[in-house]
């Protein structure tokens, strides 16, 4: 079993994010949406791009949290979340994930939102977003948009998703 070892991205890693990306995707579009979700002020947060290495330090996962409003209120958006082909299914991508929750809640954020495979994200604590009254702003089942209150004591804003323009939606 690899034990993983996760930072926040440099501005070196950069290229190595688009790598990642273009190795995990089928198309060039979630490598294309990171590059614009990092140039976008209003979106990006620094120490919120994270990267799981491998044992000789080779980047090989990545996990971004982007702001993100649900019902008018700051909120964050997991994805993309990508780990190059030869390390899928070994927990790269996992450790990228918990690590990145981890620092939005040492950076005092409470509300993640993601679209995802409803029978993977809940190990992070995931549930069906509707529970919360949050709604995606386009029609996708229930079970896979889910959202996770980082603070439980925290109110949850409630309402519709706006994802940063880098999303197209």
């Amino acid at each position: 079993m690899t034990t993983w070892t996760t930072r926040p991205e440099s501005p070196a890693d950069v290229p190595a994010v688009r790598d990642i990306n273009l190795a995990a995707f089928p198309t060039p579009e979630e490598a294309r949406i990171v590059e614009a979700l990092r140039a976008d002020p209003g979106a990006w947060i620094d120490g919120l791009s994270f990267l799981a290495l491998a044992p000789d330090g080779t980047p090989v996962g990545y996990a971004l949290l982007t702001r993100c409003q649900v019902g008018g209120r700051p909120a964050l958006a997991l994805a993309p979340c990508a780990v190059v082909p030869s390390a899928q299914r070994t927990g790269a991508g996992s450790a990228a994930i918990r690590a990145a929750l981890e620092a939005a809640r040492a950076q005092g954020e409470n509300l993640v939102v993601v679209l995802g495979h409803a029978t993977y994200y809940p190990r992070f604590g995931f549930v069906p977003a509707s529970r919360f009254g949050i709604r995606a702003p386009f029609d996708v089942p229930d079970e896979a948009m889910m959202a996770l209150a980082l603070d439980p004591d925290a109110p949850v804003p409630s309402g519709t998703i706006r994802y940063p323009a880098a999303f197209g939606v």
